[in-house]
């Protein structure tokens, strides 16, 4: 395990020529402390839950879940709704990335979610969403055309032994506010 439920030991963070993803906004989500007091202020759900961020490149984010007394559910399993916090925060820091301080500001909204569940999550569940190009390459276009767009994400949770536990489309919808 990378972590003790914080984001110091962030693996790696990545450029490539045609991704774009804010230093601010990686600088804040490489302080640990900065990144627990925005997770705490607006999303407070997942701060309590210890939904933490484990590493973060252009193209993919990694978030993990525990199974603790916050998360659980009467089935002695992480509760679905924390499952699928972790897997949206997978997918909606790479479009944060994105639009972190951008000018034209462009707005995000998810419009809808699906997910497939397999296997009791008894532990960590680590989602992973590798879909940082697509989403870019999505906001680029908003930005350039003028019009909202829309893309479906995909977020993959597995437990400590790399079994599928839980998967999530998850749906965003993007519009510039220029």
């Amino acid at each position: 395990m990378l972590h003790e439920y914080g984001t110091e030991n962030l693996k790696s963070v990545t450029f490539k020529k045609n991704i774009l993803m804010q230093p601010a906004f990686l600088a804040l989500v490489k302080n640990s402390f900065r990144f627990n007091l925005f997770l705490l202020i607006k999303l407070p759900a997942a701060f309590f839950s210890g939904v933490r961020v484990d590493s973060l490149s252009a193209e993919q984010c990694v978030v993990t879940v525990p199974y603790k007394w916050f998360s659980t559910n009467p089935f002695k399993s992480t509760y679905f709704a924390c499952l699928a916090m972790a897997a949206e925060m997978s997918t909606g820091i790479l479009a944060l990335g994105n639009t972190y301080e951008r000018t034209p500001a462009v707005s995000m909204l998810v419009t809808a979610l699906e997910g497939n569940f397999f296997k009791k999550a008894t532990g960590i569940t680590t989602f992973t969403c590798k879909d940082g190009a697509a989403i870019t390459q999505k906001i680029n276009e908003v930005i350039a055309t003028g019009a909202a767009g829309v893309i479906t994400t995909l977020a993959t949770g597995v437990n400590n032994r790399n079994e599928p536990v839980a998967n999530f489309s998850i749906t965003w919808s993007f519009k510039s506010k220029a």
